[in-house]
């Protein structure tokens, strides 16, 4: 029988030591969607940061960027940076610093955001506001789980309770079941309201990432070294991510031999 030995338990220490080893990027990201969270004790920030088609199409074209740093209230909040805090830094390890600042302030807040509003108002001829970083994190899991499903292709889902006899699902349809879950609990109001057609278009982005179709929205690797040596990122800023190091680790490990890279959950709100 299993004691409380048996289960991970919870260490101040760790966290402290993991937080503190998170790369710029991230820990940025992270501190701003807290810093909108208080800035959205205000109603008249909430409606100015929400991403609500119409209008975006009447000028509003900041809300694009802004929604994904939005959150309802603070469960939403600390729920999406515990599910967006891991993927985030293991995407910022993989690919640098630069990188991220670039795809996360600009296509992967952008492109979502877009096909959110195209459908929404011109298919749906619907008006939902939606909020929420869950758009990163069902995009960057989609992007990730593509990586596991090369090597893992199917998930065994064993016998339990009315099941008869395992299963087996396809890894890569694993981030889809999730917003189908996410949804039902919305439903049920076990979470808070969510969108799933704004999670179905940050999963959509993010499998075109991680199947290499949009790859080329990454500035190339010869212009991304030149600004960090004109700037000298790496000496200016701490826990910056380097081109060189991105491949083997935040940590700068010098290689012995070369070799490529591969690209490696919480509901997103709609009011």
């Amino acid at each position: 029988m299993p004691t409380s030995a048996s289960f991970p338990q919870f260490s101040p220490q760790r966290l402290r030591s993991y937080i503190l080893r998170l790369p710029l990027i991230t820990r940025i990201i992270l501190i701003v969607i807290v810093l909108f969270w208080i800035a959205g004790v205000s109603n008249g920030f909430q409606h100015w940061a929400q991403l609500i088609p119409t209008e975006v199409i009447a000028g509003g074209m900041h809300r694009i960027n802004t929604y994904p740093l939005l959150h309802l209230g603070l469960i939403h909040t600390v729920s999406n940076l515990i599910a967006l805090a891991p993927l985030l830094e293991r995407f910022e390890a993989e690919h640098g610093s630069l990188v991220t600042l670039i795809l996360f302030t600009g296509p992967f807040s952008t492109f979502p955001a877009g096909l959110y509003v195209l459908i929404s108002h011109f298919l749906l001829h619907t008006n939902t506001p939606v909020e929420g970083a869950s758009i990163w994190i069902f995009l960057l899991l989609s992007s990730q789980i593509l990586s596991l499903a090369k090597t893992q292709p199917y998930l065994q889902i064993p016998e339990y309770g009315v099941l008869p006899r395992a299963y087996r699902i396809p890894t890569a349809v694993l981030p889809l079941l999730l917003i189908l879950a996410t949804s039902f609990l919305s439903l049920i109001h076990v979470l808070p309201p969510t969108s799933i057609l704004g999670h179905l278009c940050g999963a959509g982005i993010g499998y075109l990432w991680g199947l290499g179709y949009i790859k080329f929205l990454a500035p190339p690797e010869k212009i991304l070294r030149w600004i960090e040596g004109k700037l000298n990122l790496l000496g200016r800023m701490p826990h910056y991510v380097s081109v060189d190091q991105k491949v083997y680790g935040r940590y700068g490990v010098l290689p012995q031999t070369t070799g490529g890279t591969g690209a490696s959950g919480i509901p997103m709100s709609a009011v």
